[in-house]
């Protein structure tokens, strides 16, 4: 397989449960039977609704979560697979059943190659240190500086890449502005010169000023860097320019994947065409032209979800089938995935 068509990072049934005290079963099913890829070099994008399991998905590949079940593989090496504790009965319903323990490696190595950039950077940053050490601490744990003077001519190259100055180093995160402390939490992930960056919602918090200043910085670091992301955002219309292809969510499942251009101009599953009539239109009269879909009733809980098609509880087109199975995630086109009982 070529460079360009290299799969770098793969998701195979992955599941990411969160128990809760007191209560039986599973308890959120924040991320379930999500199965995607992601070639080197290109930038995934990854949209929904707040709480649809995008953050928790991005954070369990990484494991910054420990994976409930499934499988996660990275440049060919598999670095997680468990089976599910909680499988499907019969009737429908999860059950607990007595499993293996899954196969977990030493994650540190896989430090350096994969990083997360964070939704809140003031969150995300140490206040208690300062800009330097909270660059150079990456560089202290994988031992990547032979010396102090490398460490800081690091450092200082690192700020520059980010549109920072050096003396920038020596000030504390509250004295910067977001997109600053934004610029400073990119520095940080690429201090280990990783391949592969989680993008949490890089520009949600930010001004609208400076979100395009941002994308930007990061398509040309992808360039120059040769770096693959996975791009979390509830902005389609940013998601659309930056990403070579888009996942969308919903519940903690995959729905639809395909390339960019595709899934804008050929939207497949309901709830794809529901986001997209969202998005607003610059030119008056496109807008007034165009149709809004407007979704009946709130989104269901995570820690118990509807049988079936989790979407069915919302979906103006549901069937009874949509009722009782849950429709496959399979290929209706060259590169276009989507799961509905619609697409037949």
């Amino acid at each position: 397989m070529s460079e360009k068509n290299e799969i770098l990072v793969q998701v195979d049934h992955l599941k990411k449960y969160f128990p809760v005290k007191g209560v039986k079963g599973p308890g959120v099913q924040a991320v379930e039977d999500v199965s995607l890829f992601i070639r080197r070099g290109e930038t995934l994008g990854l949209v929904g609704e707040s709480g649809c399991g995008k953050t928790t998905l991005g954070r369990t590949i990484l494991q910054l979560y420990n994976p409930t079940s499934g499988r996660i593989v990275y440049g060919g090496e598999t670095i997680f697979q468990g089976d599910d504790p909680w499988p499907v009965g019969e009737d429908g319903e999860k059950h607990h059943a007595k499993v293996a323990k899954g196969k977990q490696v030493n994650m540190l190595p896989y430090r350096r190659k994969m990083q997360i950039i964070f939704q809140d950077p003031s969150a995300s940053l140490d206040p208690r240190m300062t800009v330097g050490e909270i660059i150079g601490e990456a560089l202290d744990i994988h031992k990547l500086c032979a010396s102090k003077q490398e460490r800081t001519d690091r450092i200082k190259e690192l700020l520059g890449m980010v549109g920072l100055n050096t003396e920038h180093a020596n000030r504390y995160p509250h004295e910067f502005s977001g997109g600053q402390q934004q610029r400073v939490g990119i520095a940080r992930a690429l201090a280990v010169k990783p391949e592969f960056i989680v993008c949490d919602e890089p520009i949600s918090a930010l001004d609208v000023s400076i979100q395009s200043q941002v994308v930007n910085m990061l398509e040309d670091m992808q360039q120059d860097l040769g770096l693959t992301y996975l791009f979390i955002a509830h902005d389609l219309s940013v998601v659309r320019h930056i990403s070579t292809r888009i996942g969308v969510m919903y519940l903690g499942s995959l729905v639809e994947l395909a390339e960019s251009y595709e899934l804008n101009k050929n939207p497949l599953h309901p709830y794809t065409k529901t986001l997209l009539s969202a998005v607003p239109v610059p030119d008056p009269e496109v807008s007034r032209q165009r149709q809004r879909i407007v979704l009946e009733g709130d989104i269901p809980s995570p820690m118990n979800p509807p049988r079936g098609c989790r979407f069915h509880t919302r979906c103006p087109y549901a069937t009874d089938k949509c009722k009782e199975a849950a429709p496959e995630f399979k290929e209706h086109a060259p590169g276009h995935w989507a799961a509905c009982h619609l697409l037949g």
